[in-house]
């Protein structure tokens, strides 16, 4: 669960298609690493951004995890994928899209669905401050 100002999204983590990329995400979201975050990022009917460590979508941690592209794709709207800067550059932001995105088929990792929440999502601004994410097992 994604905990926000504005409300809670809920995702599945899709551990079989990006066991790396969900791994990182929910030892991130577990040390407390995204509480206080913002959504630095907001395109219209594309996507939102967040996660970054520095408010604006620039600066990454320390290290990169390798990408984990295919066999999903970007066909819909309400998937979470984790940011880059090109293959095997990706760390700590994540997005979610608001309609199918088929340009990002094989350069962005999907790692999780929308479960609920997508009026939430639809309606959240930039400086959305990300509360918390939590994860259930």
């Amino acid at each position: 669960e994604i905990i926000t100002n504005s409300g809670t999204i809920s995702i599945t983590l899709l551990k079989k298609e990006a066991p790396g990329t969900v791994l990182n995400f929910v030892q991130l979201a577990e040390s407390g690493y995204y509480e206080n975050k913002l959504v630095h990022r907001v395109v219209p009917n594309f996507v939102i951004q967040g996660g970054g460590n520095r408010g604006d979508g620039y600066g990454s941690l320390d290290y990169t995890i390798r990408s984990e592209v295919g066999p999903l794709y970007y066909d819909r709207s309400g998937l979470v994928g984790i940011a880059s800067a090109g293959l095997h550059t990706e760390s700590q932001q994540w997005f979610i899209t608001l309609r199918p995105a088929l340009h990002l088929n094989g350069r962005y990792t999907i790692f999780g669905r929308l479960d609920s929440g997508f009026d939430i999502v639809k309606d959240i601004r930039r400086g959305e401050v990300i509360k918390s994410i939590k994860i259930t097992r």
